[in-house]
């Protein structure tokens, strides 16, 4: 909302100074202040709520070191990740972007769900919340509306040099220039790769002349795909005090840094990768997630005084999700998003040898002392600091070789 009266006073006052509102580094830099001070001197106030609310997690028994001590600590925190995201990109992007549009229903259409599933763990003694079933249901709803979103609205378009418009003199047939143009396009981004645009639309070639058009049978069920998958890594990760806020936080700033140079003319020319019109407002957005991640972690690191809970994590998971999509680097999101993806997997394998050895033995085996991932080293005996510690440096690493992707083909 600021920005539009900035602009006003701008362009219609002419008063010396708010043109600096048309810069997207300005806001975001505002951005993040202004998240960051929200979800730290704020944060407090509403945890003091949960509490009274008596709010509080239940622990079930698992076996770890340190877990009686969490009983009764202040969960939802996730709430304090969504406020103070949302009040920083209401009053500072522009709210008619169509990338906005889609970032802000994600935000609040993930925090239902899973304000629903804490709300039942907590309020209806149901340590199993809101069923799988719906959950999906809800993701699954996520990803139709975002896909269709990114492949029908008029306002998603790529633009790169290999789709050239020519003008010439009105008199003459002489070429006097030729410059990119906008289009609809399915097309994504594969790392390591030179010439490494993808178009989801190839996948239907084979059916002949005309296939461009059912391209989103392909496309929108890759993005419901992504966004239950990332949605649910992010769920899983959230484990220990710090981890999935912290590990976030890394990789929100990796897209950060591919959403600036995706949709900045100039450095996307230079890196030689596609530019994306209007997709740069997202890094206000970005700046004002990764305020709130960081200042969440004031409260949440080790020994932690409230969890976010659901409400929280699910909500992270679908925003990177869109992020990624968003800036074609879905394909980066196993790379960037290692951790997620890790924890996730780990599940998966230890569901899937201890039926398979239960089933041809007679008595279920595991490869993993517990899983996710995080209560395997736990299990270990290494403490919660420094397991959350070195999954932040293995982020870290995996965040750098993402970006590294610009160049590296």
């Amino acid at each position: 909302m600021l920005y539009y009266l900035f602009d006003y006073l701008h362009k219609e006052l002419n008063v010396p100074g708010t043109g600096v509102f048309q810069y997207i580094t300005f806001r975001s830099a505002l951005a993040i202040i202004l998240s960051l001070s929200l979800s730290t001197i704020f944060g407090k106030k509403i945890i003091n709520f949960l509490r009274n609310q008596q709010v509080g997690e239940t622990v079930r028994e698992l076996g770890l070191q340190g877990q009686n001590e969490k009983a009764g600590t202040p969960t939802m925190g996730g709430l304090i990740i969504i406020m103070a995201t949302l009040i920083p990109v209401f009053l500072f992007t522009k709210l008619d972007n169509i990338y906005i549009i889609l970032l802000i229903v994600t935000t609040l259409w993930m925090g239902v769900i899973g304000f629903v599933d804490d709300y039942i763990k907590i309020f209806k003694k149901d340590k199993q919340g809101l069923k799988g079933k719906f959950k999906v249901i809800g993701q699954v709803g996520l990803g139709i509306i975002v896909g269709s979103v990114l492949y029908f609205s008029p306002a998603v378009t790529i633009r790169n040099d290999k789709n050239l418009e020519t003008f010439t003199y009105k008199q003459s047939q002489d070429v006097v220039s030729s410059l990119p143009i906008e289009e609809k396009s399915t097309a994504t981004t594969i790392p390591f790769f030179k010439n490494n645009e993808f178009d989801y639309a190839e996948i239907l070639a084979w059916t002949g002349e005309g296939y461009k058009e059912w391209a989103w049978l392909i496309f929108i069920p890759i993005v419901i795909f992504i966004i239950t998958a990332v949605s649910n890594g992010a769920n899983l990760t959230d484990g220990i005090d710090g981890l999935a806020a912290g590990t976030s936080a890394i990789s929100v700033i990796a897209l950060g840094i591919f959403t600036f140079v995706s949709g900045n003319i100039i450095f996307s020319g230079y890196l030689n990768i596609m530019y994306i019109p209007n997709s740069g407002e997202m890094t206000v957005f970005i700046a004002s997630f990764v305020g709130a991640l960081v200042g969440f972690l004031w409260y949440n690191s080790y020994p932690a005084t409230v969890f976010m809970g659901d409400t929280g994590s699910l909500t992270i998971g679908g925003i990177i999700a869109v992020l990624a999509i968003s800036v074609r680097k879905e394909l980066l999101v196993p790379l960037l998003c290692g951790i997620f993806l890790v924890e996730n997997f780990s599940v998966v394998l230890q569901v899937s040898y201890f039926k398979y050895t239960r089933k041809r033995f007679g008595e279920g085996r595991r490869i993993f002392l517990m899983s996710p991932l995080h209560h395997h080293y736990q299990k270990k005996g290494y403490h919660e600091s420094k397991i959350v510690t070195r999954f932040w440096i293995v982020g870290i690493l995996l965040a750098i070789l993402s970006i590294v992707t610009l160049k590296l083909r």
